[in-house]
């Protein structure tokens, strides 16, 4: 029996970020992993995704500047070369990660782990883990396909791991797996479909500005269809045949490769919790404000595995993290502060908010101003050549405070978090109309939207 102050289940953002800080100050630490220590977001989300995306994004910038000095004939994406690049960072991450916990002191271990009492963990083989506390940090995983021949989508990780690109591609889903990767696998040569039940994609943003991404997409050979529910995936001797139906009539596609981007579930469905008296649901762990499970006061949750009001975002877990360690270590005295976080969809443009979206903010009984402003031809933007861009500001009349600010465009995902900042601090619009950015640069265009 290993005895512990803390367990930590999970290595990904929020678990890497708690056990550092508890072993730092002096608590005798183990982390459990069954994947590669490093997460979601550094080995299989954010970060190998906006490696990809960089070759997309060249490609897409000298499209743009066609007939204005450039001529791209001959650029092309070589993806094997391309893959090569990202494993060149993310081969590192886990050693990296797993490097820097011994270094504090914690106690790295691998494989599954399972609870088989209120304060004991189980690890495959038998060794068990005996702590005072815990940290449930597992993440989340792509939500069960269960039409007929869904064990033959490949998910997100599976994508950001392929050798060579399908010519052929269909994805499920019209969320931030599809919408993203799609505009790579264009970008690079392949025929793309996004197939989604729902009549809007991306509902988490202003539907103004996804309208506009939905165009963009279409623009460069991106197939859209909507309201189409998934019947069947058929393996044949070519690759794949897609069955939907849409509006009571059936369609069909046939590709190489089918990809799951039909949203993820909380990761906790094989770690024993109900032998540990931890309550859970479809959001993930039970968790008071402070995050401490509702159920078991020995357990706490963070990142994607807790059921908060915090969005699914690596900054996210990040601080809820801190917040789960500093209350084991001190008592429950910390809430995380979820104002002002920024999500961004890296397409090409990429598409942004903070804040509430328009009908939030009118449901919530505010009386706002709505600054919308199409910027595709502003200076910024007419200088590499990009169409596609605009920005909707939403702010209280009131007090003058900017509650939501949603944006298409080019390094508009730097620029959001502008708008993020002010409303942390409470600034006002005209606080921020006066600040003074470089010119001419994107930032300097921020006065000009409010």
């Amino acid at each position: 029996m290993i005895e512990k102050d803390l367990v930590v289940i999970g290595v990904g953002m929020a678990g890497n970020t708690a056990a550092n800080k508890c072993a730092s100050a002096g608590w005798s630490v183990a982390v459990i992993d069954e994947l590669p220590y490093g997460g979601t977001c550094a080995l299989r989300g954010c970060d190998p995704k906006k490696i990809l995306r960089r070759s997309a994004e060249i490609i897409d910038a000298a499209r743009l500047m066609r007939g204005k000095g450039i001529d791209e004939n001959g650029l092309a994406i070589n993806w094997s070369e391309l893959m090569a690049h990202k494993r060149a960072f993310t081969d590192k991450m886990p050693g990296r990660i797993e490097g820097g916990l011994e270094k504090n002191g914690v106690e790295t271990l691998h494989g599954a782990g399972r609870f088989v009492n209120e304060n004991t963990v189980e690890l495959e083989g038998g060794e068990r883990l005996q702590a005072k506390k815990f940290l449930i940090a597992t993440g989340a995983r792509p939500r069960p396909i269960d039409e007929p021949g869904g064990e033959h989508l490949i998910d997100s990780t599976g994508f950001l791991e392929l050798e060579n690109l399908p010519k052929r591609m269909l994805f499920v889903g019209g969320g931030y797996v599809s919408f993203e990767f799609a505009h790579i696998a264009r970008r690079a040569g392949s025929e793309v479909v996004i197939i989604d039940r729902g009549a809007r994609q991306l509902e988490q943003f202003d539907p103004d500005l996804v309208d506009r991404l939905a165009a963009r997409s279409r623009e460069i050979g991106i197939e859209i269809v909507t309201e189409a529910e998934l019947i069947a995936i058929e393996k044949t001797a070519n690759g794949f045949d897609v069955s939907a139906r849409r509006k009571g009539e059936g369609r069909q596609w046939s590709a190489d490769l089918v990809v799951h981007g039909a949203g993820r579930i909380p990761a906790i469905d094989n770690l024993g919790l109900e032998a540990a008296g931890v309550e859970y649901g479809a959001k993930g762990v039970a968790v008071s404000k402070h995050l401490q499970s509702v159920s078991n006061e020995n357990v706490y949750a963070a990142g994607d595995a807790a059921a908060t009001q915090g969005a699914p975002l690596t900054p996210v877990a990040v601080f809820e993290g801190k917040v789960a360690a500093s209350n084991m270590l001190k008592g429950n005295n910390a809430t995380p502060d979820y104002r002002g976080v920024p999500s961004a969809v890296f397409t090409i443009p990429e598409l942004v908010r903070v804040g509430q979206l328009e009908s939030e903010a009118k449901e919530a009984g505010r009386d706002v101003r709505v600054a919308f402003t199409d910027t595709a031809k502003w200076y910024s933007n007419f200088r590499i050549g990009e169409t596609c861009a605009a920005a909707k500001v939403l702010i209280d009349k009131e007090t003058d405070e900017i509650i939501g600010a949603h944006m298409i465009g080019p390094e508009y995902a730097e620029l959001i978090n502008y708008f993020g900042l002010a409303m942390r601090l409470g600034l006002k619009t005209r606080d921020l109309k006066q600040m003074v950015s470089a010119y001419p640069s994107v930032s300097s265009d921020l006065g000009s939207m409010l």
